[in-house]
């Protein structure tokens, strides 16, 4: 299934490559993508349309691995980026940043990120009794957290004056204009939070009995749990700066896999980062797609889809990890 899931994001990757302001064919694309001839529809594949997508699907894999260690590490179907407060957490210190401190190079933000997404994570799960409380304690935390610190935001923008209409749509969630220096910006951040919760997956299937179950069988609690917390926010650090918060993959991608059945703990993992990447750049191509020649935020269009799937969880409250109900 992975495997599928794989194949099919990059048959959206090469359509990617097809469509834009100037439609191309796939003879020519593949010509292009062969033998680079640096004419315009070669800098159209390779500078302009390639990096993005590929962009887009490296920050849905980590948005998507975020949820899934987020989700295991609460044993909380509610627990995400967006609904925990992370990417909210992750955004509002580097939009401080970006308007209090220019002088502060973008290669820290992801540092900034990260500070900033671990502490409104721990704040959520302190307010949601350590994420062992009820899904809805730990949305409604999280929502909270997420509201004041998008009212910090929102009052840094009224004061950034000619800079708010980029700081918008950077918020918007998005990948336009992105190259080949944001891939690499961000991947090595993804990459570390994709092969920790790996390398964790023993640790994971644990948890997904009980923590009380875990206690018993050895695992030390007080240092699991805020590795897997780190490791839940590294992924977004590395994207936030480069695409904004882009909402609710992180929700949706383990119900999904969940959905699907896996045959143990690293195939779940594998699949959550196949399914997010294909997703959020299957999103990207509807974004900039269906609105030619203007462009859509990529978040818009994942709101759109997530929005609904987190209302139908919370009314149905037909969750499939054990325990948190």
């Amino acid at each position: 299934m992975t495997m599928f899931v794989l194949a099919a994001t990059l048959l959206v990757v090469v359509v990617g490559l097809l469509i834009g302001t100037k439609q191309l064919g796939l003879p020519k694309v593949l010509s292009v993508l062969l033998a680079p001839d640096g004419k315009i529809d070669s800098i159209l594949v390779w500078t302009l349309r390639l990096p993005r997508s590929l962009a887009a699907a490296v920050g849905g894999a980590g948005l998507a691995i975020s949820g899934y260690l987020l989700q295991a590490l609460t044993r909380n179907p509610l627990a995400g980026p967006d609904i925990t407060g992370v990417a909210s957490g992750a955004v509002a210190p580097i939009v401080c940043c970006f308007v209090f401190f220019p002088w502060i190079s973008s290669v820290y933000y992801p540092f900034v990120g990260l500070a900033g997404g671990l502490a409104a994570a721990s704040v959520t799960l302190w307010v949601s009794r350590g994420g062992q409380g009820r899904p809805l304690h730990l949305a409604l935390g999280g929502i909270s957290i997420s509201l004041l610190l998008g009212a910090i935001t929102t009052y840094v923008l009224l004061l950034s004056g000619p800079q708010t209409p980029s700081l918008l749509f950077w918020l918007s969630g998005g990948f336009q204009g992105r190259s080949w220096p944001h891939l690499l910006y961000m991947t090595p951040w993804v990459l570390v939070g994709l092969g920790g919760a790996l390398a964790c997956q023993r640790v994971i299937g644990m948890l997904a009995l009980s923590e009380h179950a875990s206690i018993g069988m050895g695992l030390n609690m007080n240092f699991w749990k805020p590795l897997l917390l780190l490791l839940a926010v590294l992924p977004v650090a590395g994207v936030a700066p480069v695409a904004g918060p882009v909402a609710f993959v992180g929700l949706v991608s383990p119900h999904i896999t969940r959905l699907l059945k896996p045959q143990n703990t690293g195939w779940s993992i594998a699949l959550t980062a196949a399914i997010g990447a294909l997703m959020v750049v299957t999103a990207d191509l509807i974004a900039r797609s269906v609105a030619l020649p203007r462009e859509l935020p990529v978040g818009i269009i994942t709101a759109l889809l997530g929005g609904p799937f987190f209302v139908y969880l919370v009314q149905t409250q037909s969750f499939s990890l054990k325990g948190g109900q």
